[in-house]
């Protein structure tokens, strides 16, 4: 079938593959290194809570066959080293099923995590990097041309990220409507980035400037994406572009990345006067066609979910309309907030609290904490912690699952919930006691830079967690974990509350913008 095969864009599906495994990569290793804390067996949202309470069908995965900590880290890992070998080009040297198969166990695998990861797995990217590498499962590889009807679904995907980001924006927030979003997001978004402090002093026209570029990115731009050739490449390169802005100015984890390779999707190497494989690939085989075909229609009817969200005025964002999350709507930052307010954790050793005891405070890796520190560059990695903590400031509700079992292993200085932290005032003998406070952040201007050399500033409002020791945790049903290595404090008189719940089920909260 010539309308089938697209060999001109051979670059591009090798660019796409490469990329989606990096993401994966990516996905796997952060999964790997925090699910201890976050979801294993001791960790604030045990997964094995979770699978009593929830059945298969509402979340499929591995692990409703078999939990243990030790199979969760030999399923991430796996994750992560397949994902190395598809980035190094295993996917081109294996035969086409073996391809399809190896794509297949990837998304697999992370659909499995992702389906067990309660509000930590509840970003808009997950469901993001499930749909695109499903979709990956159908790029074929080297001993066949590129499909063209997969690549129009990574288009059609693409134009669901970018619009519904917009839509969501013009239906929502007064201040994108008026351009002036821009000038509180750079300092409220979840986690800003190291030039985050530069993008929020730009002059106030060039704020407008951006929101209005923002929205024909995100309305104007997306329409390209679905047009013929060359509109549809250069459209996937604004894509590029402001994607590549978003990156520069906050961490979003791999939602940037992820987007910008989907984007390459659509563009073709030739009209951009880029190098064009000139071989002569074979046609594909008869079943890979049928394949191809069946998914295209698969998607066409699990379209129509996203595009009535899309159509209506009570659009919702990043939802997921099955458990497999394929074809989801997207979108983010429908409001802005105009003030930041940050939950600061802190310990003391002292075995009685007084108006006199000293407070030392726990450090986040990309969390605002210290107002001397520079935000840093995460992303494309995760930092799931620090994200929940962001909303956590926004309202206690967000937090109520986790912080108490997260000030539980803070007590017991747990190794693997210390190891998501980026310092720990306590590094000897747990602490006696923890505490939170809600404080309003701003950025410093120019002058209070020079003079103070700080980045924040911060005005203490009220407490957010009165102080607390094991044994008040303990009548309120949490405990620290009970691991070999958290048995640095008494545990006498710690007990579960029956019944007491591991929280809600999975949702999305709101993810960073297009």
């Amino acid at each position: 079938m010539d309308w089938f095969a697209a060999p001109e864009y051979w670059p591009s599906r090798v660019l796409v593959q490469r990329l989606l495994a990096a993401v994966y990569f990516t996905g796997f290793l952060a999964a790997a290194a925090q699910f201890r804390a976050l979801i294993g067996t001791d960790g604030m949202l045990p997964v094995p809570r979770f699978t009593a309470r929830v059945p298969f069908r509402r979340a499929p995965g591995l692990f409703h066959l078999h939990y243990s900590d030790r199979f969760f880290a030999a399923v991430a890992w796996t994750g992560a080293v397949l994902s190395a070998a598809l980035v190094c080009g295993l996917g081109d040297a294996a035969p086409l099923w073996a391809s399809m198969l190896l794509w297949a166990l990837l998304w697999v695998l992370y659909l499995s995590i992702v389906n067990v990861g309660q509000t930590w797995y509840s970003f808009g990217w997950e469901s993001l990097l499930l749909e695109a590498g499903f979709l990956a499962v159908f790029l074929g590889n080297a001993d066949t041309a590129p499909p063209a009807p997969t690549l129009w679904l990574m288009r059609w995907l693409v134009f669901r990220v970018e619009f519904g980001a917009g839509l969501i924006k013009l239906r929502g927030d007064s201040c994108w409507r008026d351009l002036t979003c821009l000038r509180y997001h750079h300092e409220t978004q979840p986690m800003p980035g190291p030039l985050s402090w530069f993008f929020h002093h730009l002059p106030a026209p060039l704020h407008r400037i951006e929101v209005a570029a923002n929205h024909v990115a995100q309305l104007l731009v997306p329409v390209g994406l679905l047009l013929p050739q060359p509109v549809a490449g250069y459209a996937a390169c604004v894509v590029v572009v402001t994607q590549l802005w978003l990156v520069a100015s906050g961490n979003f984890a791999w939602l940037n990345w992820l987007t910008i390779t989907l984007a390459l999707a659509a563009v073709d190497p030739a009209r951009l006067g880029l190098p064009v494989h000139h071989g002569s690939p074979a046609g594909a085989p008869v079943w890979f066609e049928a394949l191809v075909i069946a998914l295209t229609a698969l998607v066409a009817v699990l379209s129509y979910w996203p595009v009535r969200n899309m159509l209506s005025r009570g659009q919702v964002m990043n939802r997921s309309f099955n458990h497999l999350h394929l074809v989801n709507t997207y979108g983010a930052f429908g409001s802005v907030n105009r003030i930041r307010q940050e939950v600061v954790v802190e310990g003391t050793d002292e075995p009685t609290v007084t108006p006199q005891t000293v407070w030392h405070e726990y450090g986040f890796k990309g969390k605002p904490g210290d107002v001397r520190r520079l935000p840093r560059q995460y992303a494309p990695y995760h930092l799931r912690l620090d994200w929940l903590m962001w909303f956590a400031g926004l309202s206690p509700a967000y937090a109520r699952p986790w912080f108490l079992p997260f000030v539980a292993r803070l007590l017991a200085n747990d190794p693997d919930t210390l190891r998501l932290l980026r310092h720990n005032p306590f590094p000897d003998t747990p602490p006696t006691h923890v505490r939170a406070t809600l404080h309003h952040y701003r950025f410093t201007d120019w002058r209070e830079l020079r003079e103070t050399g700080a980045w924040w500033h911060r005005t203490a409002l009220h407490e957010y967690l009165e102080p607390v020791g094991l044994d008040t945790l303990a009548r309120a049903g949490h405990r620290p974990p009970l691991g070999r290595r958290a048995r640095t404090v008494p545990l006498d008189g710690l007990r579960r509350r029956p019944g007491h719940p591991p929280g809600p089920a999975p949702h999305h909260p709101p993810g960073p913008p297009g």
